[in-house]
């Protein structure tokens, strides 16, 4: 088949989890024998980060204007046969309209951010990347969210159809490699900072680290407030995706934290989780609705609900059974969350239709 994806960002990881999640369905979809081209706005902080400017597993296309991306959809959409908006694409109510003005062809809808957009839909009709209106003419939704959120779509916004798709693990990318010494630790967290994860990241990173200042922890991440951190925390700005699984492979437990919109619908789980599992790592993660369905609790992930578990997790936890946790980990996400598994359920969704 002919896919066209219109994404926030192919080309560059920076401060963005949506780009790994791309390559790896992309780079699926194309050993499945599809041909998939991209759409991306050239902007100035992914133009002048990219790790990926020419994949070749997709053809590329980039613009930098609204009458821009209107010529080159009237160029890409009739000779696809399905379609697929991201969300926070920057053009998307724009994108939305053209994608619904050409009739037979396939109108999906993948929202990597569903929790936000439907809290944004409640609050004022629209996401800046997609009115509740236009939410119908696709054919069908693929949620990174599953349980509630999924009844939601159809039933409060119209979804014609809606289904769970999650983020998921690319072997060739994240896999179990020789610890580094700038990445070993007691514990690791690799996320772009949000003020909605402050109070967790405070909680079951920078709390114990202050309590447990003979261990070492490490934070990856840009956008973090500009204050002094304990002497033993070293911090990263950025991990391009060739660095990740040193990063994960390094540390004896690696942290989980999910956005509060995340939380209070649940079943939202987060690139870096698979990520971390398809290394070997063993996985702390705050609680939420759902978490059990990708990984069971105690024997594939640990959960830790506030400083004085975290604390205790980091003090007891002998190394050889966080491997043991890590191993299993990693089995259940090549088994049931690799990128393959992915677009195989795409391609099912799509014959479907």
């Amino acid at each position: 088949m002919k896919l066209a994806f219109l994404g926030l960002s192919l080309s560059s990881s920076w401060g963005n989890g949506h780009a790994t999640v791309y390559r790896g369905l992309l780079k699926a979809l194309h050993r499945a024998g599809h041909q998939v081209t991209f759409v991306e706005k050239d902007v100035p902080w992914y133009r002048n980060n990219r790790d990926m400017p020419c994949p070749d597993f997709a053809r590329l296309l980039y613009y930098e204007e609204p009458g821009q991306l209107r010529g080159l959809l009237a160029d890409v959409l009739p000779s696809v046969d399905v379609a697929i908006l991201g969300s926070y694409f920057p053009d998307g109510i724009l994108a939305a309209g053209e994608m619904a003005g050409q009739p037979g062809l396939l109108r999906l809808y993948y929202d990597i951010d569903t929790p936000i957009t439907l809290s944004q839909f409640a609050a004022e009709g629209a996401a800046p990347y997609l009115r509740a209106d236009q939410l119908p003419s696709f054919h069908a939704i693929l949620s990174f969210t599953g349980g509630p959120a999924l009844v939601e779509l159809r039933e409060r916004w119209g979804a014609r159809a809606a289904h769970a798709f999650y983020c998921g693990l690319d072997p060739d990318t994240h896999r179990r490699v020789a610890s580094e010494d700038g990445y070993r630790c007691r514990l690791g967290y690799m996320a772009t900072y949000s003020t909605d994860r402050h109070q967790a990241w405070e909680s079951l990173f920078l709390r114990p680290a202050l309590a447990c200042d003979d261990l070492a922890f490490v934070l990856a991440g840009p956008q973090y407030p500009d204050t002094p951190l304990p002497a033993n925390i070293r911090h990263y700005q950025h991990l391009p995706p060739s660095e990740h699984s040193a990063f994960y492979s390094s540390s004896v437990l690696t942290l989980n934290i999910t956005r509060a919109a995340m939380v209070r619908y649940g079943y939202s789980p987060s690139v870096r989780l698979f990520e971390a599992a398809g290394c070997g790592a063993c996985v702390v993660s705050d609680p939420w609705d759902g978490l059990g369905e990708m990984f069971e609790e105690g024997r594939e992930i640990l959960v830790a609900r506030d400083t004085g578990e975290m604390e205790r997790i980091l003090r007891t936890l002998d190394p050889a059974q966080a491997l043991e946790i890590g191993s299993r980990a990693r089995e259940k996400a090549l088994k049931e969350h690799s990128y393959g598994v992915r677009a195989a359920q795409l391609m099912g969704i799509i014959a479907g239709l």
